[in-house]
């Protein structure tokens, strides 16, 4: 693309941006594609506290105590496997683009970029002002060195390694240009290097560092690390030479924060507590009864975003038997009662999810909604079609063995995730299954390398329907495992997959991906179970909190109101 027309858009980007963040900060209960949105609609108390106005000059200094549900892994964006890490690392890092609320691709740590015709080749040009927190001068060394680490089987990449996909090498054109090769196409290429995990790293302080580089991480990003206390908190604080903020955020220069604390407060009612006593701040995933008291309650103000790419989702493992035969996963399907998991465990505050993809995500099929239908009768006829029969302890058996289903979830219990493995164990209770729930702090060891569950419940926050990818073509394998979470292997859903990264028509594109989510529907590959919205509760005085394009929280316009 030719230069003056990449300038031409950022302009009329940039209005875009500025008109996502005023709504944002008004806490709008609009509805918009990705847009965050307050979820106290229909409180005009609540509503007027949450759009109060800015004075004229934000005030400078203080620190903010932002509880996180759960520990980061690592602060080393090329290593980490977590949504959670990611909150974190938008404080310490940039990336070379980000993604705006209408999806437009903007420029960050790269300014301007052209596309080969071939789309193989994309041609970046970099900022010259930017600095890493060690004093090591951004340039196109640290890009290439960033990427070409990922694929260094010493770095253990997690999620990178499958957001950087398909790109083969970078080539240093002068100090501020270079070039990212890459093997095939791909759509959802400049997207992706928007997200977290694709983070620019320090090539001085990672040398310096080692192994040890995610717990002393160096950016470039609007806050310095200071300590990690392990499973404690994680403080960050103001780089007073940050002066290149990207378009998601209005101060382009350093935050008005001069600390940043993220206290990791797994229990729920210790992270709301710490809010609602004013000890805390802001504080992450918000529990459903928690949203209604505090959406009602003029001290607090409420922010919800529905997050895009994967909803949590149950993974059937196909390498298993009997779950191996459609007929068994339909039976599942048939048996589990979504809706009341939904509704019983998250009060009308989460939406039930019905595809392999986020309603936010391009692509989304929304004639899958309302698709799957309870049907406990079905379900038996299923498992008496295959010859399992109902034992004296009301357990199905066939050839000698019980009908058991081993599900396995991780600690702590995120989000409820560990509540519906009970629910889903007590529902299949009723069609003589026996399933063997497995909570675990070791999810890496039992699914990933040892593919020892039947059912695994995931989800992924991303921007592109290309994240099908990781779950679902044969080819893609969880980080360490022998298979994808279902071990499925389709060659129709590996080729249309293919199709959708290098597609140009859009229309096209997205036809190929409504094919994807009606084949896992179909073919019971998957039990979706909900849209996760991010939540968080704060005090009325903490001003100017703002989200990205996929609900990451971003501290560089947020001061404290005294």
């Amino acid at each position: 693309m030719h230069k003056t027309h990449l300038m031409r858009r950022y302009k009329l980007v940039s209005l875009l941006t500025m008109s996502f963040l005023i709504v944002l900060s008004g806490c709008s209960s609009g509805s918009s594609h990705n847009k965050p949105q307050d979820s106290t609609t229909g409180s005009p108390a609540k509503e007027q506290v949450a759009s109060n106005s800015k004075p004229a000059e934000p005030a400078k200094g203080g620190e903010l105590n932002y509880a996180l549900a759960t520990s980061p892994d690592s602060l080393d964006p090329q290593r980490t496997g977590l949504a959670v890490t990611v909150r974190v690392l938008h404080a310490l890092y940039d990336t070379l683009v980000i993604q705006g609320a209408d999806s437009s691709i903007q420029p960050s740590l790269a300014t301007e970029w052209e596309v080969s015709p071939d789309g193989k080749t994309y041609t970046l040009k970099l900022r010259q002002d930017v600095t890493f927190h060690d004093g090591t001068p951004f340039k196109a060394d640290a890009v290439k060195f960033s990427f070409d680490r990922i694929f260094d089987p010493a770095t253990k990449a997690s999620n990178s390694a499958q957001l950087i996909r398909p790109y083969e090498s970078s080539e240093i054109v002068d100090d501020y240009t270079i070039k990212l090769h890459l093997s095939t196409p791909s759509n959802a290429f400049l997207s992706n290097l928007s997200q977290g995990q694709l983070a620019i790293v320090s090539p001085t302080a990672v040398a310096k560092e080692g192994d040890q580089f995610g717990k002393r991480p160096v950016g470039s990003g609007p806050f310095k690390f200071v300590e990690w206390q392990e499973n404690t908190q994680i403080v960050v604080e103001r780089n007073p030479d940050y002066k290149w903020a990207p378009g998601n955020v209005e101060n382009k220069e350093a935050p008005y924060l001069e600390r940043l604390t993220f206290k990791i407060v797994p229990e729920e009612a210790t992270r709301i507590g710490g809010v609602q006593s004013k000890q805390i701040e802001a504080a992450e995933t918000v529990p459903p009864q928690n949203i209604l008291q505090l959406k009602n309650d003029a001290n607090f103000q409420i922010f919800s975003i529905n997050t895009g790419g994967l909803p949590y989702t149950l993974f059937i493992n196909q390498e298993n038997q009997p779950w191996n035969d459609l007929k068994a996963r339909q039976a599942l399907q048939s048996a589990i009662d979504v809706d009341a998991i939904v509704k019983t465990l998250y009060r009308g505050t989460y939406d039930r999810a019905w595809s392999p993809l986020a309603p936010t995500t391009f692509g989304y099929d929304k004639t899958l909604e309302n698709s799957d239908k309870l049907d406990v009768d079905k379900a038996n006829a299923l498992l008496d079609e295959l010859g399992w029969k109902l034992g004296p302890d009301g357990i199905r058996e066939k050839d000698g063995k019980k009908l058991t289903l081993r599900y396995v979830d991780g600690s702590p219990n995120r989000e409820k995730r560990n509540d519906i493995a009970a629910m889903v164990k007590q529902q299949l209770k009723k069609i003589g299954g026996l399933v063997e729930v497995v909570i675990t702090k070791d999810v890496r060891s039992v699914v990933y390398e040892q593919s020892n569950y039947d059912i695994f419940g995931n989800s992924q926050v991303n921007s592109d329907p290309e994240s099908l990818r990781a779950f679902y073509h044969s080819g893609s394998k969880i980080i360490g495992g022998r298979h994808n979470h279902s071990a499925l292997n389709s060659p129709e859903v590996d080729e249309w997959i293919d199709q959708g990264r290098v597609e140009t028509d859009n229309a096209k594109r997205e036809e190929l991906y409504k094919k994807v989510q009606q084949y896992v529907i179909d073919n019971a590959v998957i039990i979706p179970i909900y849209v996760f919205p991010y939540t968080v509760a704060a005090l009325n005085k903490v001003q100017g909190l703002k989200f990205d394009a996929l609900g990451y929280p971003l501290f560089n316009d947020v001061y404290i109101q005294n």
